[in-house]
């Protein structure tokens, strides 16, 4: 199971009322379950311990829900930067920026290597699926697709740094 279907089958997991879901193929198993608090509701995959995954499946054995693009207002990006410590910019007076977050915990490339150019800067336009950065996370390197078309207007994070699962790492302009 690759890493796309692994995120497609946790939305269509969110989207449903189901509370457990588990699936096996030959060596290969997998089981989500959600924990409900209120109307909240948080998927957790969960493994056998004697799982060996495929080769093609290297991501099944972390947690990896795919938090969906959003738009912010200046205010709200502000005070999100601010309270992890960032600079409190306004970014644009319409507020309708789309954020492009971290689906996984790991460390922020945006290059595939040092001597590479960088996937993305600021300026440049990205169509759905376009790779905008890497992220590693237990020595896998994963390419980040965005899921939005627009024009970069601001990198959040610094090369090489460390970033949380959800964190913004790229303000898109969806117009742009």
């Amino acid at each position: 199971m690759t890493f796309k279907e692994i995120q497609e089958l946790i939305k269509l997991i969110n989207k449903s009322n189901l509370t457990e879901f588990k699936m096996k193929d030959g060596e290969f198993s997998l089981s989500i379950r959600t924990k409900k608090y209120g109307k909240n509701r948080v998927p957790q995959i969960v493994q056998s311990p004697q799982q060996i995954v495929p080769v093609s499946a290297p991501m099944a054995q972390m947690q990896v829900p795919m938090a969906p693009p959003v738009a912010v207002s200046p205010a709200a990006s502000a005070d999100k930067s601010a309270a992890a410590g960032g600079a409190s910019e306004s970014e644009n007076a319409e507020g309708n920026y789309v954020e492009v977050r971290s689906p996984i915990v790991g460390t922020f490339y945006r290059s595939s290597s040092p001597d590479k150019p960088q996937y993305v800067k600021p300026g440049d336009t990205i169509e759905v699926g376009s790779v905008v950065c890497i992220v590693e996370a237990m020595k896998l390197f994963n390419e980040i697709e965005s899921e939005v078309s627009g024009k970069i207007v601001k990198v959040m994070v610094e090369d090489a740094s460390p970033v949380q699962y959800d964190q913004v790492l790229f303000l898109v302009d969806p117009k742009g």
